[in-house]
């Protein structure tokens, strides 16, 4: 147990200097990068949403984060085996914790950023209230949902190189239907029946009650962030034990 969290954390370095290792910035990237995001959307997007959403810098970032994490937790999970293969052939190591650890260095970056979210916070005094408590499980609910979807991905990207091409447009179109930038009110009811459908809106709805509108999200729709990340994450673990013997052959 201690090889195995020592081998995570030394995975989770390297994967830190990697991302940072050309940048004369470094992890102040993780601040300034959806500080831009949100500075940029915002001076196309607030005029146009400012009747319908109150602070839409705050609206905008806080569905930003959880989205930028969600897709870097992926993304990087998704090639985890095949970037490790030569390790994965030398040493006895669990299988599992290429993609976990790819996935917590992403969680690790998100940290980083909530810097720059408390700094927006304070400049459009936000305060927080008792529903901000529940902000970490929403996150914590992310996680395992993210944690799911990476080893699914990084067991198809071993057989299916082509994943990551589909998986990347599959992703542009769940970006348009998670609401980050514009308010779900304005569609006809149909599509705002189909988006609170899609969990990465669920999640992103809840961490807006929780911190903008400080209220605690409803018990609906933790019942469905539950199920979405429970289930994704038992499917990863299944699919990633089943297939376990094949990677090996396949790397």
């Amino acid at each position: 147990m201690k090889q195995t969290l020592f081998v995570i954390q030394e995975l989770i370095a390297r994967e830190m200097k990697r991302k940072y290792s050309r940048s004369k910035l470094g992890i102040l990237w993780s601040v300034l990068n959806p500080l831009l995001s949100m500075a940029v959307l915002s001076l196309v997007f607030s005029t146009m949403f400012r009747k319908s959403i109150e602070n839409y810098p705050v609206y905008y970032l806080t569905g930003y984060l959880i989205w930028s994490f969600f897709t870097a937790a992926t993304n990087t999970a998704m090639t985890s085996l095949a970037d490790n293969q030569a390790l994965l052939l030398q040493v006895r190591l669990p299988k599992e914790i290429f993609p976990f650890s790819r996935v917590c260095t992403a969680f690790v970056n998100f940290l980083y950023s909530l810097a720059a979210y408390v700094v927006i916070l304070a400049f459009f005094r936000i305060s927080l209230g008792i529903s901000a408590i529940f902000f970490p499980l929403v996150m914590l609910l992310v996680f395992f949902f993210s944690l799911g979807a990476g080893y699914i991905l990084s067991v198809l990207y071993v057989f299916f190189g082509d994943i990551r091409h589909l998986y990347s447009v599959f992703l542009t179109l769940l970006m348009y239907l998670s609401a980050l930038f514009y308010p779900l009110e304005l569609l006809p009811p149909i599509m705002q029946t189909f988006i609170r459908q899609n969990p990465i809106y669920q999640f992103i709805s809840a961490a807006r009650s929780c911190v903008m509108y400080q209220e605690i999200p409803q018990a609906g729709l933790w019942i469905k962030m539950i199920l979405w990340s429970s289930l994704l994450y038992l499917a990863g673990i299944y699919l990633f034990q089943k297939a376990k013997t094949k990677i090996a052959l396949r790397l």
